[in-house]
């Protein structure tokens, strides 16, 4: 009984608010040990480097929490609220790896990359690559489909003609992400004018804006790379690497089918996870089917009937992706990926990234950085940019998107208002900064999963996804020079917010 009364007392102990240098301790901590761990490890800090820094945040949070009065349970609960918030994104996630080993082991990725050297010379690759991926994500919504799907792919051609990697991810994630800001099937597209209060067509119509010219000049910087770009001086062994796809796979238009099948599924509004599910499933049918030489030396010397053996090979493609042995070590590198257990590196990173966020924004940390730079603001090019830069700050710190929409929305949308700004412009900014950005940090959902699902390092890409560079810059010269800001009309449209699933 004493020991209840001392639980209920501890729970209702009250909390003091942090203050902007507390708030900041575990930021610079972090910020210090994640600048520390990619000098000690370069591009395999996140293979467990940034996990630690991560965590070590955390706990300097939880210190700086627990000295304001805030108990264990109540941070406990923020954060296992925090991590379940990734729990959608770590099952993309792992089914993705399924799909990439699965689509590996059928054919349907050699195939892509087949037609794809036939097509795609050096000279037009980044700009094809970048124009390819924004028609695909525009169709589909998601940045993250596009790339498990036509990403890896493009990915395959590139390191097989030899191309920079840096700037073939790059490309891919420009074009993915441009679509990703634009398609009203975007989940972030619909969030923004939801948190932010406006339309969704009114919001997309705005960020034309900054989003074309961004765009055209991101198309224009590929296309002049690809024609100054040495061209690779290995097309003898690009044509032996064609004629070992062929050995070692059957190859075919066919093999295709799946691609179609889950771009078309996505279009259709089938979630992303049910969609690549059926796309891993399939890519297992197709392997039986059409690619029984290629599982059965995959699974090696087996006593048991073939239809087992082949059952068998699917289910470890799904589980421990594909590996080959061909004798072809740039064929063998660029097939031997995919699967779960590929992909159980990015989750922990996930996690660990989450937790530091929900400690920072359940002990109310998040909230007072932000007003400590609301403080600062003078003018609409100065909102415009505090707007930005929270919502970049956000990716960083909280390692979440959606945070990154959500809380600046939140904390901002009063200042719009009382500065006479329609809420448009707020919206726009969510998505130019907090969408785009969020691939860069390499600790961040979006940067995980890129990195994981193409196989290049969020810093290698980092200085070569122009678009998600571009915009945000863009957003912030149009609010300093007054460019396509919209001013507050005295009558609120009545469907404002409607086209969103938050309203």
């Amino acid at each position: 009984m004493c020991s209840d009364t001392q639980e209920s007392e501890r729970l209702l102990t009250p909390t003091r608010d942090p203050t902007l240098g507390q708030a900041l301790i575990p930021v610079v901590l972090l910020m210090g040990m994640l600048a520390t761990s990619v000098m000690l490890f370069g591009d395999e800090s996140s293979s467990g480097p940034n996990q630690i820094a991560l965590i070590l945040g955390t706990a300097a949070a939880l210190l700086v929490a627990l000295r304001n009065g805030h108990n264990w349970p109540s941070l406990e609960t923020g954060i296992s609220r925090g991590i379940s918030t990734s729990i959608g994104a770590i099952f993309i996630l792992l089914i993705v790896g399924s799909v990439i080993g699965t689509w590996i082991l059928a054919g349907i990725v050699p195939s892509m990359i087949y037609y794809g050297l036939l097509i795609l010379t050096p000279s037009v690759f980044y700009a094809a690559a970048c124009a390819l991926c924004a028609v695909v994500s525009l169709a589909t919504g998601s940045s993250w489909t596009t790339a498990g799907t036509i990403g890896i792919a493009l990915i395959g051609v590139a390191t097989a003609q030899d191309l920079h990697l840096g700037l073939a991810a790059g490309a891919i994630i420009s074009g993915a992400y441009f679509g990703d800001k634009m398609s009203p099937l975007s989940d972030t597209t619909n969030l923004a004018p939801a948190v932010a209060g406006t339309d969704l067509f009114v919001h997309i119509r705005h960020m034309l804006w900054t989003t074309v010219p961004s765009f055209a000049v991101t198309l224009i910087t590929f296309a002049i790379v690809g024609l100054v770009m040495p061209p690779p001086s290995n097309m003898d062994d690009l044509e032996f690497l064609l004629r070992a796809l062929n050995n070692e796979f059957v190859i075919g238009p066919h093999l295709l089918l799946p691609v179609v099948l889950v771009l078309g599924l996505v279009i259709k509004k089938v979630p992303a996870f049910p969609a690549l599910l059926i796309g891993a499933l399939v890519g297992g049918i197709f392997a039986g089917w059409f690619q029984q030489d290629a599982v059965l030396t995959y699974v090696g010397a087996s006593e048991l009937p073939v239809t087992i053996t082949i059952i068998k090979g699917v289910w470890m493609a799904l589980y421990d992706g594909f590996s080959l042995d061909s004798g072809n070590a740039v064929l063998d590198d660029l097939l031997s990926r995919g699967g779960m257990n590929s992909m159980l590196t990015t989750v922990w990173l996930i996690m660990s990234a989450m937790m530091f966020g929900a400690v920072m924004e359940t002990t109310g940390m998040l909230h007072v950085i932000a007003f400590g730079i609301l403080k600062a603001v003078h003018g609409t090019g100065g909102l415009i940019s505090a707007t930005l830069l929270t919502s970049i700050g956000m990716n960083v710190i909280a390692s979440d998107q959606y945070i990154s929409i959500v809380l600046p929305g939140r904390m901002f949308r009063s200042a719009y208002e009382r500065r006479r700004l329609d809420l448009r412009n707020l919206s726009r900014s969510l998505e130019d900064a907090g969408t785009l950005t969020s691939v860069l940090v390499p600790w961040n959902t979006c940067g995980a999963f890129m990195a994981q699902t193409l196989g290049i390092s969020t810093l290698t890409y980092a200085p070569f996804a122009f678009f998600n560079l571009l915009s945000p810059l863009v957003a912030a010269i149009y609010g300093f020079a007054n460019i396509a800001i919209t001013p507050m009309s005295n009558v609120e449209p009545p469907n404002a917010g409607r086209n969103s699933p938050m309203s």
